[in-house]
């Protein structure tokens, strides 16, 4: 059956027009926020019927007026089952908005239904300021006193969308369904929404995406930091009497359980940043430590902070736009395969390079370089973020160090009494050339424990007894026992060792010595 103006005209004389509830949810928590308010006819012979079908209709022939107060006089007496914070958000008829008496009607029928104004959001789409954009105004900035929320409906679908955000007072800007459905697959759907949320964010907007069905597109959303959503992946419309059903279920309603959408999100996306934030982040750019910049797919710095323009020897602003050849030509071809390797999707991480003096009165620099690929919305590889950290200091007080422990140990191994250095536990770390000479025994054997293996077997135990006990009280190690020489004999020493203690008084290291004292112990085996 073909619906036709007397059967929209006898529906309306019938109060057959029904209010449906689509919930709005906080994407971020999944909390529940509230509900759209659509507009229904359970025709008596064709059942439910879709707005699409009867709206148009209703505009032509003036009844809209009165298809709009039927649909919220019913949503309002429900509103019992919309317990607060919980808001109502409905369309206006682009019709309506040549309607002076709008807001009044509004205003009569909330108050009769108990809801308060400050709990409603007025949708308008952008076709209906088109024709008498000064009346859309007067009647907007009346919602706006009577404390209702206005939305503008279907951003992006319009011809003049940013004229009609800075002509009227909106408080909320809702992404059209057709590029929440396509933005999973079509990279253009993604840069306009992500381009839309950066918009709501500059002018301190709340985003809400209409059309949301899949979790991925969810996901998506969440990422460019768009605030909430709706779509039949948190629910299809519903009746007035599912309501509670609904709010009893939804997470972080009293009565049930908190659940938090997805894994966890940190924004990722620069594109959908507003300005204020972009300052916030630049002070920390410029604050950082490091030097840091990102790349575009071109290798063209995007930004640059000021350390790491100072570590290269130009000002920042002399950076954007240009590549790294450009402004780095000699450390370039060092990078190179780096930054290629980042641009395909891998993490490279504390590469270690000598950066030649560039002719600005600098010296040749050890950098310690990260490359981390950033990625959109689809993980597809945007650009890179590159740290870079100065360890020239750090190499040079290395080097000066392994000079020192390389001199020390010439110097002790000049001396012909066998040393050693053992840690806190009894393992032996290192010893010099007077045990090497005396025994035979390699650094590397001689380590750890390994050094029992040149004691005389009856002294092994009474030598490690007096060991552990030195090391349980603090007190010097004195030990004599026999040792397996160069030779193969067995001679006595005497192994003396002190305690070097840290700095919260445990002990760290133990240094000590080994002396040949076989004359003392045998004097018969001397002089025969």
């Amino acid at each position: 059956m073909r619906l036709d103006l007397a059967a929209v005209r006898q529906a309306l004389d019938n109060d057959e027009l029904e209010p449906y509830f689509q919930p709005v949810v906080e994407l971020s928590t999944g909390l529940l926020k509230g509900f759209e308010v659509l507009a229904r006819w359970n025709h008596p012979r064709l059942g439910l019927t879709l707005p699409e079908n009867f709206i148009s209709l209703a505009e032509r022939d003036g009844f809209i007026g009165r298809l709009m107060e039927q649909i919220l006089r019913k949503a309002f007496l429900s509103s019992s089952f919309v317990p607060a914070p919980l808001v109502l958000a409905f369309n206006v008829s682009p019709a309506q908005l040549h309607e002076p008496s709008v807001p009044s009607l509004i205003r009569k029928v909330a108050e009769e239904g108990g809801f308060p104004l400050d709990r409603l959001t007025v949708e308008i789409t952008e076709s209906g300021l088109m024709e008498n954009l000064e009346l859309a105004q007067t009647i907007a900035r009346e919602l706006k006193d009577m404390g209702c929320k206005l939305a503008l409906d279907d951003f992006g679908t319009g011809y003049s969308s940013l004229f009609h955000l800075q002509a009227l007072p909106f408080d909320v800007l809702k992404i059209d369904r057709s590029f929440v459905s396509s933005m999973t697959d079509k990279r253009q759907s993604r840069k306009i929404v992500a381009a839309i949320v950066g918009l709501a964010h500059s002018l301190d907007l709340i985003t809400i995406a209409e059309g949301i069905e899949t979790e991925e597109q969810a996901e998506m959303l969440l990422r460019l930091e768009c605030k909430m959503g709706q779509g039949w992946l948190y629910g299809r419309p519903l009746t007035a009497d599912r309501i509670p059903h609904m709010v009893d279920a939804a997470p972080g309603i009293p009565g049930s359980e908190l659940s938090i959408h997805g894994d966890g999100w940190v924004a990722s996306t620069l594109e959908a940043l507003p300005a204020q934030r972009l300052a916030q982040l630049q002070a920390i750019y410029d604050g950082a430590p490091v030097g840091l910049c990102f790349l575009d797919r071109h290798l063209r710095y995007v930004s640059i902070n000021r350390r790491l323009a100072a570590m290269n020897g130009s000002p920042p602003e002399s950076y954007l736009g240009r590549t790294v050849q450009e402004m780095i030509p000699t450390v370039f071809p060092a990078i190179e395969s780096y930054v290629l390797r980042a641009l395909q999707g891998e993490v490279i991480e504390e590469v270690e390079f000598t950066r030649p003096a560039n002719g600005h009165g600098m010296k040749d620099a050890t950098n310690l370089v990260s490359y981390q690929p950033a990625l959109d919305e689809a993980g597809e590889v945007i650009g890179i973020s590159v740290a870079v950290i100065d360890i020239s200091e750090r190499k040079r007080t290395q080097q000066a160090l392994l000079e020192s422990e390389d001199h020390l140990r010439y110097m002790v191994d000049l001396n012909k009494a066998a040393l050693w250095s053992m840690d806190s536990e009894g393992n032996v770390l290192d010893v010099n050339t007077g045990w090497l000479e005396l025994t035979g025994l390699s650094r590397e054997k001689t380590r750890s424990l390994g050094w029992l293996e040149e004691v005389h077997p009856d002294d092994v135990e009474p030598t490690m007894k007096a060991l552990l006990d030195a090391m349980r009280t603090g007190t010097v190690i004195d030990i004599e026992y026999r040792i397996k020489t160069i030779d193969r004999g067995w001679r006595w020493m005497r192994s003396e060792g002190a305690p070097r203690i840290g700095s919260a008084g445990q002990i760290v290291r133990w240094y000590g010595s080994l002396e040949d004292v076989d004359e003392r112990r045998n004097p018969a085996v001397q002089h025969s």
